[in-house]
Formats: structure tokens, sequence, C-alpha cells
């Protein structure tokens, strides 16, 4: 076992707790050797990913057949659609669960019988990178541990954290508005129990070094099991110590560090991510020291960014963050995406855009038939999210089909441009919208982007030329087909933001060899467009044709004094090489 293992979990518990825990790591990781083994489709290298990764975000039940269990709906729809764009699938948790669609897990080892089975999970993990959730920050209140916990079972009894009700908590930082404890009846009486996310979702008290133990032995369990990609869901309140914010603590990086610390030795090809919807400073925190945290950290700041370029058809706000992402090295890299299970967060936008462009979001939302949730702060109930189907908040159902189509594949193309690995969430490559008819029957404004779908119509839809759903599944597969053959998209090339008017993002692609290039352009503008680049910032030796690789065709820049002109059509996609 590596010293740094020892060290992060003396570091954790000190040297008295810590050393038990290493023994019982150590017997984990000698059995992980026999049990384990490596999938012939895993990545390599630091950065076990490439430019051929790209994810769908998916329940595992979004797609429904009478008669056939979901999760082999999802296999067959992976089969015939997703083989040659899609590299990996992340499965939203797939295990019995009492609410929050899923994150509120009942038993981590098995699979929800509703969706199948372990069988259907390893058939998928043979053809795809999986992603798992690892909900390590808190449990179901129906779980067999806390169960245990409410009977007063000694093993359990430290397991969860309790406090007295009248413990001023007010410094603790909350993403929700319902109280921190929940009262839960035991054998003894009454306990006020750590509840951040809702009331049956219950906190995990990391303190207790059993505690830590159990999710490893779950982690190592779901990679058995063809899981390639850990996400590590709620990952920033990990750890609870009061007269801390209990947000960001050090414990919790070095958690994260002693994770990825123990997969270099288990399954070193697999892939830790940290899911920390926070302002972006934080989030990059989770890298670590450059490669010894998380491979990949969510980009939360982007989905807010490129709604507000394409409604205010200005990106400049957006060409300046993406300007200031700070070099990861190759050892490192982001989780691009626009959409997923849960709504459009606000808060990684604060301190990018002024509270007036915020506020234009929300009123956006509103009027394109979305929702707004709101979290508590010490100013008051605040904007948390943006509850609406990316398609309705980026192109509103006013706009024909084609255009529609269009501007919504624009926004999506500056996902799959920035450097990083791309993660589509299955609504948006469906081109689904609001499901507002499940918000009225669930009460809750998240159902909104999760609608349940029949897998015999969306294929149909899917094979029809000229629906919704097959012009924006169509241009989805002709760029991840284009991205997936140029190494300039490597998440470990560079990227340069090339200044230019504030309607259009040009990004400078390079691969990691400093060999290829691809010059990208985007325009939020409905409008022909035509843009200056300054010869000074173009790769040398300066060339005026080139191929644009989406669409396969010749296209030919003006040259003049001292820079080149490119005509652009409105809410073009160009990626030319």
């Amino acid at each position: 076992m590596t010293s740094s293992i020892n060290n992060l979990i003396r570091f954790i518990y000190g040297d008295q707790q810590g050393a038990d825990l290493e023994k019982k790591i150590h017997a984990l990781l000698m059995k992980a050797e026999h049990d384990i083994q490596a999938p012939t489709h895993r990545g390599k290298g630091e950065l076990p990913l490439d430019n051929t990764d790209a994810l769908l975000i998916t329940y595992g039940d979004t797609l429904l057949q009478e008669g056939k269990q979901p999760l082999s709906n999802l296999r067959d729809f992976a089969d015939a659609k997703l083989r040659d764009i899609f590299s990996g699938i992340h499965i939203l948790p797939f295990f019995p669960y009492s609410s929050d669609d899923g994150f509120s897990i009942i038993d981590y080892y098995s699979v929800n019988p509703q969706l199948g089975s372990w069988q259907e999970i390893r058939e998928i993990g043979s053809v795809f990178k999986l992603m798992s959730d690892l909900v390590l920050n808190h449990c179901s209140a129906q779980n067999e541990w806390f169960q245990k916990f409410l009977h007063d079972d000694p093993h359990y009894k430290e397991y969860f954290i309790t406090q007295d009700k009248n413990t001023d908590l007010s410094m603790i930082v909350r993403p929700r508005t319902h109280p921190l404890l929940t009262p839960f009846e035991t054998d003894h009486g009454t306990e006020y129990v750590w509840t951040t996310f809702s009331a049956d979702q219950v906190d995990l008290n990391f303190a207790n070094p059993e505690v830590l133990l159990e999710m490893v032995k779950v982690m190592l369990f779901h990679i058995k099991n063809g899981i390639q990609i850990i996400r590590l869901d709620a990952i920033a309140y990990l750890w609870k110590e009061l007269g801390h914010p209990s947000i960001h603590h050090e414990k919790t990086h070095a958690v994260v560090k002693l994770f990825r610390a123990i997969l270099n030795v288990a399954a070193p090809w697999v892939v830790v991510i940290t899911e920390t919807n926070v302002p972006h400073a934080e989030n990059i925190s989770y890298f670590g020291n450059a490669d010894d945290e998380a491979h990949m950290v969510y980009q939360f700041s982007l989905p807010p960014l490129v709604l507000d370029a394409f409604r205010r058809e200005d990106t400049r706000h957006l060409q300046q963050w993406a300007s200031e992402l700070q070099d990861t090295l190759g050892t490192t890299t982001f989780f691009n995406f626009l959409s997923s299970h849960d709504g459009i967060g606000l808060l990684p936008a604060k301190g990018i855009l002024s509270e007036e462009e915020i506020e234009g979001l929300v009123e956006n939302t509103r009027a394109r038939g979305g929702f707004i949730n709101y979290k508590s702060t010490p100013e008051g109930e605040v904007p948390y999210e943006m509850n609406i189907t990316y398609l309705d908040a980026l192109a509103g159902p006013d706009l024909p089909v084609s255009v529609r189509a269009r501007k919504f594949l624009a926004g999506q193309a500056v996902m799959l441009t920035l450097r990083g690995v791309p993660g589509i969430y299955i609504h948006s490559l469906l081109g689904s919208e609001n499901y507002r008819e499940g918000v009225e029957q669930t009460g809750e404004n998240r159902t909104i982007n999760r609608e349940k779908l029949s897998y015999s119509e969306v294929m149909i839809e899917l094979n029809s030329p000229g629906t919704l759903r097959n012009r924006i599944f169509s241009g989805f597969q002709d760029m991840l087909k284009a991205r997936r053959r140029e190494q300039a998209f490597h998440p470990a090339g560079r990227m340069e933001i090339l200044p230019t008017q504030k309607d259009v993002v040009c990004i400078l692609r390079i691969s990691p060899d400093n060999t290829e290039y691809v010059l990208a352009f985007i325009s939020v503008n409905p409008g022909l467009t035509t843009v200056e680049i300054p010869i000074r910032l173009l790769p040398k030796p300066l060339k005026t044709n080139y191929t644009e690789l989406i669409r396969g065709n010749a296209f030919t820049a003006a040259l003049t004094r001292n820079s080149l002109q490119f005509q652009l059509t409105g809410f073009g996609v160009y990626w030319l090489k």
C-alpha cells in the first residue's frame, strides 16, 4: 500500500484510528487484486481520456417499452444509436431508492429491480465506459444502516450525525431551504439528525472511519461490476464540523485524495469526477495538486453562460470566462455539460454575470414555461437553479423547427468545442421539450426535464427526417463523429480564445503534441456575420483554404492586409482544419 494512502488516512483520522483503518484498507486492496479485472476498452495514461470520449447522461428508465426491462431498452438504444458517437454512459443512480429520483439510496449493492439487474449493467459496461454515482454524503432514511441506527445497533451508532436541536448551525452553508436537523424516533427517544438535502436523505458521518471503509467497499464493488468512472455526488458537503461552514472542508479534499490514491492501486484506469455545484474557483479546487484528486470537475458555469450569450447575442462574458480557465497540464480536465437531470444552476454564474443578467435568465425561464428553485442564504432566499429543458431555454418554440434546431445545436457546439470531455443529457440529445405535466403530477420542479419516453415512439421520430428530434440528434451525431476524429479536441490539448466581435465565439484547439489545429467559430447571431481574425493570432504557416470538419465541405477565408475574413451563417458552427 502506498505511503500516500497511509499519510491521508493518518491526516484524516489520526494515528490511533488511522492504524486500524490502514490494515482494513490494505485487506480490501489485496482482495481487489483478485476480484477486479481491467476492461479492454479502458483509457490509458496520466489522463485516461481522449478525443474519442463523450458521455451520455441518462436515467436507467428514460426509455420505456411494455414487457421489457428499462436497462435492456437502454442497452438496445445504445447499440443502435450510440456506438459510433459516445464512448461512455452515465446511468444516474440505478439502485433501490426512496426519493429524489434515485439519490436517496436504500441499498448500494443492488440494482433497482424495476430497472433490471447487474447483468444489464455489465452488458452495457462491456461496450461503454460506465459512470455511476457514489452518493456518499447521505443515504435514504430507509437504508438498513439507518434503520439499525434507529434501533440502537452499536455498530451503526456513529454512522450518522446527531445534534441538540438548539445547536446554533447558522454558519453551516445550506444548499436547500428545509431545516438542517430532522427529528427521528429511536429506541431510546428522539434524535435530531443532520439532513443536508432532505428529511429522507440522512447524512453519513465520515468522522467515523467505518463509514469511509464501507464506502470504499461500495466503490470497489461497483468497479468489479463494470464501472469505469466514479462520480462523487454532492462531495463538497461531506465533512461536517461545528464552527466551520462544512463545505469544502480540508478533510473533504483529503477523502477525495484518498479515494483517488486507492484507485491508483486497485484500478488505475478508473476516472474520478467530483460534482460540486458551486462558484468556479471553488469548483476547480477539486483538481487538487494537478494529479492527486479529481481527474475531472463539472463545468457548472458553462450552462448559464451559454444561455446568457444566446439570450443577449453577446458572448463577451463567455469569452472572458473561457479565456481564464486554468491550464490543466494534461493530467486533469473539465467535464463540459449544458444540461443534466437537475436544473441549470445559477450560483456558478455569480461574479461572472451581473445581477441584472442573472435576473434576465430567470425571467427567460419563466417566460418559456420553466420554474425556479430557491435556496436559503443569510440574506434570504435567492434563485438557486432554473428548471427547464435546455432546448426550451435556449431556443423557444416560437421559432421554425429548422431554426430552432440550428440555434440549439450552436449552443451545444460551444460545449463540444471547449477543452474537456463533453457530457450530453439524453433529453438534449433527443430534443425534448418541457414536461410541465410531470411537475403537476410530482410537485417537483425538476421533473420538467425528467420525462419518461416511449422507446418505440422516440425511435420513429429519430428515423423521420425533418422532425425536431431527428434534426437535433443528427446534428449531434455529425459533430460528435467529427470531434472524435481530431486530436485537436483531445482533453489534454490546449485551447485559445481568439478575440472577436460580441456575437461570435472563436476557439483555437491545439493537439497535445502541438501538430494539429482546429479553428472553431460559433455564431449567436441569427443573421450573416463577417469575422476578422488578425493574422498574428493564427497558426503558421497561414492558410486560407480549410476543410469544414462537420460537413466535410471546403471553406475559403478572404485574406486582407492584416487579417483573415470568415463569412458565417446565422447560428453557424464551423470547425475548420
